[in-house]
């Protein structure tokens, strides 16, 4: 694009002769040239250079219409890495590096201490107890009689609504309805696997074609939303940390005494202790939705890193935190995650960043069978979680937690 051409764009977006939206109709459909364009009004009108927004290695044509709209640059969040992690699980079973993206000074370091207490005490076991992505479509009836009719039509006819589904999709499967009634409103929780993706969107296009075969069935049905709030995406709720929603994974270790000792400088008493007034007292005081110290640093973290929808640390966050003194005087540590919203394939992960993050997890793409590397990653995910709840556990019981935050939040040297 010649430098006159684009002045005289950045002058129509300037004075709003110019939607910023419509600038691609103005480039070709070149997004690299939109982006720049876009800039430099922002630059004209705020008076600032924006040259860090502007410095990276994305090709916008590859990503608008598929991870962002109007874009002008992109924000560069530091990575560190910790471990490596031993982690056994039925889908990893080796140790992984552990990237994570964050600005917590502290957050990398202490992630990785825990590694190393749980490396040097045999590793992290890891499982995926449920797997299944959940869309909830809420219908209006004229009553509670017809409210029943609909649950009674829709149970009756499972093998139809799933075939409805399926001709949405090549990886996505419907595994289970829940009805819900509340009056004449009908709330229908479909759960479905999808293979290595995250599974949002091909659970959202599956529910609107089971929505028009509802309607057309059941005609005193209206869907009022194709999510009616219980899916629950993207806002705590006790639904999802009882029921789970996408992987439902937990990570355990044993810690030996001497390495509490070693590694923690702390006991394994003081920590069984730590947990049970901060994790347990603490949290049902505050009403809480889960019993943890900090799931949701490490799972914001490795999130973005990988690509994954950041505001779903929400709910995949929730969960609890175990801690025992075992007879011989080792620690036992499990961490519970319910409602791990995560994928290899789609979304952020296509992103070449992410991309090359999801190859150091050997986890990148679609694995060998259909949700190999999504339930991978969550086993990895899980394990890390389980590395930063006993690292803070123990800063907490051996108060440490300040001393260190000086030092790697703010710089301060010790005495």
């Amino acid at each position: 694009m010649n430098e006159k051409y684009a002045e005289k764009l950045v002058d129509e977006l300037f004075y709003g002769k110019l939607p910023f939206y419509k600038v691609e109709s103005r480039t070709g459909g070149d997004s690299n040239e939109a982006a720049e364009i876009r800039r430099r009004v922002l630059e004209r009108m705020i008076n600032q250079k924006l040259t860090a927004i502007a410095h990276h290695t994305i090709d916008f044509n590859q990503l608008v219409g598929k991870n962002i709209e109007t874009p002008i640059g992109v924000a560069q969040v530091p990575m560190g890495i910790a471990g490596p992690l031993k982690v056994k699980g039925d889908y990893a079973d080796r140790d992984y590096f552990i990237p994570l993206c964050t600005s917590e000074g502290a957050l990398v370091a202490s992630i990785n201490r825990g590694c190393s207490a749980v490396n040097r005490s045999g590793g992290a076991r890891s499982k995926v107890l449920k797997d299944g992505m959940v869309r909830a479509p809420l219908f209006r009836t004229p009553s509670i009689e017809y409210a029943y009719k609909l649950v009674e039509w829709v149970n009756n006819n499972f093998k139809k609504v799933a075939e409805a589904a399926q001709r949405t999709t090549m990886h996505g499967r419907l595994e289970k309805i829940d009805p819900y009634v509340v009056g004449n409103n009908v709330f229908f929780r479909f759960t479905f696997t999808t293979g290595d993706a995250m599974g949002m969107n091909i659970a959202t296009i599956a529910c609107d074609e089971i929505r028009k075969l509802i309607e057309e069935a059941c005609p005193y049905a209206d869907c009022i939303a194709l999510s009616g709030n219980l899916c629950v995406d993207k806002k705590p709720s006790a639904m999802n940390l009882m029921q789970g929603r996408g992987k439902t994974v937990v990570s355990e270790a044993i810690i030996k005494r001497e390495i509490v000792d070693e590694v923690l400088k702390t006991t394994p008493k003081d920590i069984v202790e730590v947990n049970w007034r901060k994790n347990y007292i603490g949290s049902a005081l505050a009403g809480s939705l889960g019993f943890n110290a900090h799931f949701a640093n490490i799972i914001a973290a490795m999130f973005i890193a990988t690509g994954q929808d950041v505001a779903q640390t929400v709910e995949s966050s929730m969960g609890m935190t175990t801690v025992e003194l075992l007879e011989n005087g080792d620690l036992y540590i499990s961490v519970t995650l319910p409602s791990l919203e995560v994928g290899t394939v789609g979304g952020g992960t296509s992103l070449p960043t992410q991309g090359e993050v999801l190859k150091i997890l050997d986890c990148y793409g679609a694995g060998s069978t259909p949700g190999e590397n999504a339930k991978k990653l969550a086993e990895i995910m899980a394990a890390a979680v389980l590395a930063g709840e006993l690292s803070l556990l123990s800063a907490l019981a051996a108060q440490h937690l300040a001393k260190t935050h000086l030092k790697l939040g703010r710089g301060v040297k010790s005495e």
